[in-house]
């Protein structure tokens, strides 16, 4: 088994806090020393009890998702004798009531652009890369949203 950790630091700074007026800014601290700034959606918490300049748990989940399948993606690619030079992605979650009512990541939507040299992969070649790294991605495999990949528009 392996493990991964994160960090994570809120202070109340003297702010009122019974009455929700509280800022839910708060940093993320990962090995190597990385802080980043989080806070609550303010498409949840309106500002400025929430930061918009900093990540949300729902981008990071989104980016997580999309940054697992890219990993597996580009390594897949390799193997096969593919030479990717760039890979963007424009990756949607979409935060609804699921079945059993409650708000949740129902779907994550990933649109990679994918520029390869040399001979790139035909269409079946590259939904076989995208299936089987989206099997791999462990991320994916991990939450209940439904994670898509289409292509990019």
């Amino acid at each position: 088994m392996k493990q991964f950790e994160a960090k994570l630091a809120w202070q109340r700074g003297g702010q009122s806090f019974a009455d929700q007026r509280y800022s839910r800014a708060h940093e993320w601290i990962f090995d190597g020393g990385l802080r980043v700034p989080a806070s609550s959606s303010p498409q949840s918490v309106p500002v400025p009890m929430s930061d918009p300049a900093a990540v949300d748990p729902e981008e990071a989940l989104v980016a997580a998702a999309s940054s697992c399948h890219m990993l597996f993606f580009l390594s897949i690619a390799a193997q096969r004798g593919f030479v990717v030079d760039d890979y963007h992605d424009h990756a949607v979650g979409y935060l609804e009531k699921n079945d059993e009512g409650n708000i949740a990541m129902t779907k994550i939507v990933l649109r990679p652009a994918i520029t390869f040299s040399l001979t790139p992969p035909n269409a079946a070649e590259l939904a076989a890369i995208h299936h089987a790294a989206h099997a791999k991605c462990y991320i994916a495999n991990s939450i209940r949203a439904d994670v898509v990949v289409e292509e990019a528009r």
